[in-house]
């Protein structure tokens, strides 16, 4: 702001503390030909405008900071609070004032001003929802469950109720392969056999969990100079922790040698063979009010199938913009290269069965390249699952 500008809108602001709002909008209107580049000065002009009762006006300057700062909150906020106030349909704006809100305390009445908003976008919202199922309802009819589920998220998309998210493994990333944080059932027929032999994984489950020289590991473990982030609350931390039977392409044997009918199950189905990284089977048991936090795995040629055993009512899983509860006996395959997250918040213990398999849009010669990339450079790295 130039030393002209400057001195203008001080001596503004003493116009606006003596309630002379005349004299403080003529004086912010020189300001602004003086520095035409300053959105702050455009948001005193609206403000001043706003208390002339004037919000066409102050509608004016607004428009004038946002061209200068699109994403400056306070500019958005006035700007749907001024489209409210003279008429117009505000609810798109909203959405973006609030998008841009700062986290951490704001001001009584700015926060009374983000509370109304909230209101104001929630009915909008509403409304706006009502009114695009009306218009897709014949084709959502026509709708098998698999698409009515993509029908549903797209519009959900749309309302900005949730997000798209995508894969980003952190080390190994195939191009144009489809993807699903939750696959659909049909592309895996061998889900209700795995389903059916429930009870049989879960009774070698207790034979290995009561031998003697079972290995129980923690779940996550890397030297601590290692730039895992993502892992750090759960390194060598007890409170998730894993059964392996195959790990990294080997046999466990002091714990596979109890499971004989899930290793034998296991090998129907499509698991990668990868010299040091595959294929992994386990059961995972997390503990008591024990969170996961969100991260993304290794390689997304690759997919995790997880097939629930003891599961407390409330423990979920999340996957994307996609949240279920585990529930015992109902498998799902998803993306462990698209964010995700779970929790236990039970006082009792969770234990999940869990293994790899290929992703279904891969060839035989694909899953052969694949296979000898990773292997040719090392296997899975260090600290990664």
């Amino acid at each position: 702001m130039s030393g002209n500008a400057a001195a203008l809108v001080a001596e503004a602001d003493r116009a606006s503390a003596a309630q002379d709002f005349v004299q403080a909008q003529a004086l912010l209107r020189q300001a602004a030909e003086q520095a035409p580049d300053d959105p702050s000065i455009f948001l005193r002009l609206a403000g001043i405008s706003r208390a002339l009762r004037q919000p066409r006006v102050a509608l004016d300057a607004v428009h004038r900071a946002l061209a200068l700062a699109p994403l400056d909150f306070m500019g958005l906020l006035m700007r749907a609070s001024l489209l409210d106030q003279v008429g117009q349909d505000a609810g798109e704006a909203w959405s973006h004032a609030l998008a841009q809100k700062p986290s951490g305390e704001m001001p009584p009445q700015i926060a009374a001003a983000v509370a109304q908003g909230e209101k104001r976008l929630a009915a909008w919202l509403e409304v706006r929802e009502a009114r695009l199922r009306t218009g897709m309802a014949r084709a959502e009819a026509r709708a098998d469950d698999e698409q009515r589920r993509r029908i549903d998220r797209f519009r959900s998309n749309v309302l900005r109720k949730t997000r798209p998210y995508h894969s980003e493994p952190t080390h190994f990333h195939y191009p144009s392969l489809i993807e699903h944080e939750f696959h659909p059932r049909s592309a895996f027929p061998w889900l209700a056999e795995l389903e059916q032999a429930t009870e049989a994984i879960a009774s070698e489950l207790q034979a290995v969990m009561a031998a003697e020289r079972a290995e129980l590991v923690p779940y996550i473990q890397y030297e601590d100079h290692l730039p895992l982030a993502q892992w750090q609350p759960l390194n060598r931390n007890p409170d998730w922790t894993a059964i392996h039977l195959l790990r990294n392409g080997r046999r466990v044997e002091a714990n596979a040698r109890h499971c004989p009918g899930t290793l034998a199950l296991l090998e129907r189905l499509p698991q990668p063979e990868i010299a040091g990284a595959s294929p992994n089977a386990m059961f995972s048991l997390l503990a008591p009010g024990t969170a996961i936090p969100a991260h993304v795995g290794v390689n997304n040629t690759r997919l995790v199938c997880h097939l629930p055993l003891v599961v407390p009512d409330g423990c979920w899983f999340r996957v994307g913009a996609e949240t279920r509860f585990w529930k015992r006996g109902e498998a799902f395959v998803f993306d462990d290269t698209i964010e995700h997250e779970a929790l236990n918040p039970t006082d009792q213990l969770r234990i999940v069965f869990i293994f790899d398999v290929w992703h279904p849009g891969l060839g035989l010669v694909e899953q052969d390249a694949v296979a000898a990339l990773i292997a040719a450079d090392g296997g899975t790295p260090a600290g990664e699952r």
